[in-house]
């Protein structure tokens, strides 16, 4: 009985999620549209996201819980890192992050109906086994880095399909871009996604979801022979608050 329950509980609760997503960018959908007309109103865009992904957030019973460390200029153009391990990720960096910044991510995501039609105008899309689209994402990103905005990139380069995977090894590309602008990478870690919402089906549900801003980690006179070290330091950073959280 207690299983059938949960079974039902799950299948609405997956189809109010997608019912979510829909409704709040149809209800948004007049000031989305007004703000992607020029490049120079991104960050009016950006607001409008972190509403939508707040309805969404709250929508599904998901309480943020927060702590920064990090004390990030409004004027500074920052590399945001995080674990991936679920769809609500977004959402979350969004409510988390003040700074305006750029998505980079997957072009296959550019598919999903009308999510898809926002995600391409406004984010940098990678093809991560073209070569030609690797190297366009670096042009994109020093083109928004000019505008004074920042850029966010999973560095797993998506969730791993092992779900024991705590945190997978991190690609290169959010370093190589940092360390060629010589700006700061902010970790951030995210403890709940994967537990509330997996890619899994039938699991997940509502209650807190906490996230870590970490300090900075600076760039500067840093070059690509550092890369490595770079990549390593960040992600002992994410891996040692996933095993030991700072937040209860």
């Amino acid at each position: 009985m207690k299983k059938g329950l949960h079974f039902i509980f799950i299948i609405f609760y997956r189809i109010w999620y997608y019912l979510l997503v829909i409704v709040s960018i149809l209800l948004l959908f007049p000031f989305l549209i007004v703000s992607i007309l020029k490049t120079p109103w991104y960050p009016f865009f950006f607001r409008v996201a972190r509403i939508w992904a707040r309805i969404i957030l709250f929508g599904m019973g998901f309480l943020p819980k927060i702590s920064r460390e990090a004390k990030i200029s409004k004027r500074s153009s920052v590399m945001y890192v995080a674990n991936h391990t679920s769809m609500i990720d977004i959402m979350l960096m969004l409510h988390v992050t003040n700074n305006p910044f750029v998505f980079v991510g997957k072009a296959e995501l550019a598919k999903i109906p009308l999510f898809g039609f926002f995600y391409k105008r406004t984010c940098i899309l990678v093809d991560r086994g073209n070569a030609r689209s690797r190297h366009n994402v670096f042009l994109e990103s020093q083109k928004r880095l000019q505008r004074g905005l920042s850029v966010c990139i999973f560095p797993e380069g998506g969730v791993p399909d092992d779900e024991s995977i705590v945190l997978d090894e991190f690609k290169d590309g959010a370093f190589r871009l940092a360390i060629e602008h010589q700006i700061p990478i902010v970790p951030m870690t995210f403890h709940d996604n994967k537990k509330r919402f997996p890619y899994s089906f039938f699991n997940g549900g509502p209650g807190r979801m906490r996230a870590v801003v970490h300090q900075a980690v600076s760039t500067e006179k840093s070059t690509m022979e550092d890369k490595r070290e770079l990549k390593e330091r960040v992600r002992a950073i994410i891996w040692n608050e996933l095993q030991q959280p700072s937040l209860p």
